[in-house]
């Protein structure tokens, strides 16, 4: 028998939102205990923040549709569509779409994302 040297996932992980954002864990703690890395697909609705963070992994974020506003420390950045960004663990940030489309992207963690290690201000 051959042991298979990849995996398809077919199957993410959707976390339970009240906010109207869309998260799909594709490989992660949640979805395959993965607590090296996460992959998720996300769409966050027009209107859509979250409360500053300062997590205790890096994160990758590519922009596929729309627009995201990042606050990380005290300087607002906005990216669009085709471009990203690595913001480093231990960072002060702050994620939103304060537009009136939706966002989609997509977020890679180093190490996986886990509520123990967002440390969200003010939960």
């Amino acid at each position: 028998m051959t042991t298979k040297k990849y995996t398809i996932q077919t199957s993410p992980f959707v976390f339970p939102t009240t906010d109207g954002k869309v998260i799909e864990e594709h490989f992660g703690l949640a979805s395959n205990n993965n607590k090296q890395l996460s992959i998720a697909h996300m769409i966050a609705p027009a209107g859509w923040s979250e409360p500053f963070q300062t997590p205790d992994f890096d994160e990758y974020t590519y922009i596929i549709k729309g627009k995201k506003q990042f606050i990380i420390e005290d300087e607002v950045i906005i990216l669009e569509a085709g471009q990203s960004i690595k913001i480093n663990k231990n960072t002060r940030v702050q994620y939103s779409n304060p537009f009136t489309l939706a966002c989609e992207y997509i977020a890679i963690c180093l190490p996986a994302f886990s509520m123990d290690l967002v440390n969200r201000e003010n939960e």
